[in-house]
This record gives C-alpha cells, structure tokens and sequence, in this order.
C-alpha cells in the first residue's frame, strides 16, 4: 500500500467517530488491551501525561509538550482530531510521524490480524480507528525512545483507550455539556467520567470546576489517594508569562498549563524552569505545530480561524469576537450534527454578516439547514455548500479594516486550512 491507500484502509475499514459519530464510539478496553499486548507493551517504555476534559485539553497538551521539549527531552505528542493530515495525530518534538512508518504499521496489523490456520476466528480483532490509532502513537513513541509522551484523551477518560496508561501526571481541563449521549447528562456524570483517568498515588491537575464536578474530582481523588491540585487556586506568577495562544479562553488554560508544570518541574526536575517555560509559551506553534487556536490567517483585512466547537467554547469566542474594532465583522460558520447548534447561534453577534457553510464531513449540518436556524437568531448571510467558497466570497467582499472569523467546527476550520495549503 502507499500512503493515501494506507489512510483509506484506516477510514474504511475502522469506524471513525470523526465521520459517523456514535456508531463508531466503543467504549470499553478489551481491544486496546489486545493490540497492547500485541506489540509488546509499549506504552510502558516510557512516561507519559495524560489530559482530559472538554475544551482545552489540545491546547493544555501542546504547551505542556512544549515546555518539556525546551528542557531538552524527547517528548511524544498524542492529540485528536487533526485538521489537515492524519500524521499531525503523532509527533516527536513537534515532527509528525513519517508516512512509511503509518504503512507499515498497518500492513504489519493486517497481516497479523488476518484469518489463518491456528487463529481461531473469535481472536480477530475489529479495532475502531482510535484504538488503531492509539496503538500506532504507543508503538511509534517506544521505537522512537521517547523520553515522555503528552496523551490527549479521545473521548471521556474513564473507557478512552489511552487509559491504559500509567502517568506521572493527570490533568483535567474542565468539564462542560459535551458527547452527552456517551457520557451523561449531568455536569457530574461527566465529571465522573472523565475523573476515570486519575490513577493511584499519581497527582492530578483540575483546571476548572463547578458546584457540581468539585466533590466529583476530589472523592475520586480521596479514593486513589492522588494529591490533586485545583488550579483555579494555584497561585500563579506575577507578572503572567507570554502566552503565544491569543484566544480569550487561553488565560484559564494558561492557569492549567503554569499549575500543572509547577508538578513537571519537581517529577522531571526541569532545568531553569522559569527562563524554559517562558521560551516554551511563547513557541508552542513552532514545538509543536499547533494550529486553529485563534490562529491568524492574514493581516489586511485580518482573518482568524478557531476550532471552538461547542457552547462552553463560544462563551468565550463571541465576546471576542464582537469586541475586534474593524468596519465590518464577517463569520464563515458551520457546525456538526452533535453540538447544541441553538445555544451557539444565541451567542453569535448579530452585526455580523454571515457566509453559512458546512464542512465536507458526514456529520456537518447542511448549510441551508443552518442559515434556517440562524434566522431565528436574527443572523443574516449567505449559504455555500464549501468552506473554501464561503471563506472566498469573504474575502472578496471585505476591505481592509474587515474582520473574518471563520470556525464553529474543527472540521470547517480544517477544510479552510486544507484549501490553503
């Protein structure tokens, strides 16, 4: 197989939540157990941290790997979804997996895992294309020797196929309503599930809590006898370092970022941690190849893209939105079928004129479905069945002092970045 033919197998052949949603969801470990001792254990050849929650946890992983790459170590990178090629999934000190290494793990698997004299047909496996995945980045980060991997969890924590690991360090980012038909309906149902990576004995970092998700996190934390820290609490630095990331909401995941490293510097005893953290918050996107965190695409006229995707996230994007002086603010916007769509329009600014698109995904909302919502919302625009279209029909109508934001989905954002490149 080539690289192209290697990635179809992975979307055809293993259900992708990114594509179909639910139907592609296994909750559970009994796989990612089997595909672990397959190839021999590897997560157990190096450390590694593990960060969950509902938003920030891409952007909390990135500054940490960050940090731990300007202290000289090998660092691995596990993050999900990714916005133009899959390898960005999988990186080594900012560098994406190769393609060859993708094939070869995948043609290794499927011999392996073929029908055969001695294998009972039981014993075959069908992996979902995370567990996959996650085997892959395990393997890749042991053959590459890293020093300490930065694991993303997928979805929840507690049956996300990256809990299998050990960490020096949890950390969960914040809870909101999200993937409420996986994980419960209540903010502690939720809490409860993602509190399942907290691991005995092992310190855990919360970024955010409510009146509902603390008592989950500090029982969870009683049970494992886990020293958890709340970062909310954290008594940060004076002045705040420079944070690279200029989204509203990062000031709470630099919080996060500043309470979890204060436990790095004492596990990974990191060398002149102020001067190296400084360094590291202010080169994340070059360490680690970040991208669709209030990323600036263009100056004249200025054009933003984020992967905010969900109510919790715009709470903080539309108040920034709306406060950019420019002469006329324009949103390239769409959303996916899982999201509360209505509890996002409510917050978008009405003085904008919108380019209502939808992302080439199973599970986006047609755009003519969502400039429908939209008029309930008092939001006017247009309708583009592509992103690229919605994002040039903007930039052809905007003068230089405009304002083009362009989000509501990784996967609007990610089609944009792709007809870019």
């Amino acid at each position: 197989m080539n690289y192209q033919e290697t990635i179809q197998y992975l979307y055809q052949a293993t259900p992708v939540f990114e594509h179909v949603g639910a139907s592609a969801y296994k909750p559970g470990l009994q796989t990612t157990w089997a595909l672990d001792e397959h190839y021999g254990h590897p997560h157990t050849g190096f450390r590694t941290i593990h960060v969950a929650g509902t938003n920030g946890k891409g952007s909390v992983s990135h500054s940490l790997a960050s940090i731990l790459q300007e202290a000289g170590l090998r660092v691995g990178l596990y993050t999900s979804p990714h916005l133009i090629d899959f390898r960005e999934r999988i990186r080594v000190n900012g560098q994406c997996v190769s393609e060859q290494y993708v094939i070869d793990f995948v043609e290794d698997f499927i011999n392996w895992n073929l029908p055969r004299p001695g294998h009972h047909a039981a014993n075959i496996l069908f992996p979902s294309f995370f567990e996959l995945t996650t085997a892959l980045a395990f393997k890749y980060f042991a053959d590459e020797k890293v020093d300490v991997a930065v694991i993303e969890v997928g979805l929840g924590g507690r049956l996300d196929c990256t809990n299998i690991i050990r960490p020096e360090l949890c950390v969960i980012t914040n809870i909101a309503l999200d993937h409420t038909q996986f994980l419960g309906t209540t903010l502690a149902q939720i809490a409860s599930e993602k509190a399942g990576i907290i691991k005995k004995g092992v310190p855990v970092v919360i970024g955010e809590t409510t009146a509902e998700t603390r008592p989950v996190f500090e029982q969870k934390a009683k049970e494992m006898e886990a020293p958890i820290c709340f970062a909310e609490e954290f008594e940060c630095p004076t002045p705040l370092p420079d944070f690279e990331l200029k989204g509203s909401y990062q000031q709470k995941n630099l919080r996060t970022i500043l309470c979890a490293t204060q436990i790095l510097e004492r596990i990974e005893q990191l060398p002149d941690a102020e001067s190296l953290i400084s360094r590291a918050l202010m080169h994340i996107t070059q360490n680690t190849g970040l991208m669709g965190r209030w990323q600036m695409l263009r100056r004249e006229p200025l054009v933003i893209c984020d992967t905010g995707h969900n109510p919790a996230a715009w709470e903080y994007l539309a108040p920034q939105i709306s406060q950019q002086q420019c002469r006329q603010l324009r949103i390239v916007f769409g959303m996916v079928d899982d999201k509360d769509i209505n509890a996002v329009l409510a917050m978008l600014p009405k003085q904008a004129l919108y380019y209502f698109t939808q992302a080439n995904n199973h599970r986006a909302i047609p755009a003519q479905r969502v400039a429908e919502l939209a008029v309930g919302h008092q939001l006017r625009g247009k309708i583009f069945p592509k992103v690229a279209d919605a994002f040039q029909a903007a930039l052809t109508e905007a003068a230089a002092d405009d304002f083009i934001f362009i989000g509501g989905s990784s996967y609007i954002v990610a089609d944009l970045l792709t007809a870019l490149r």
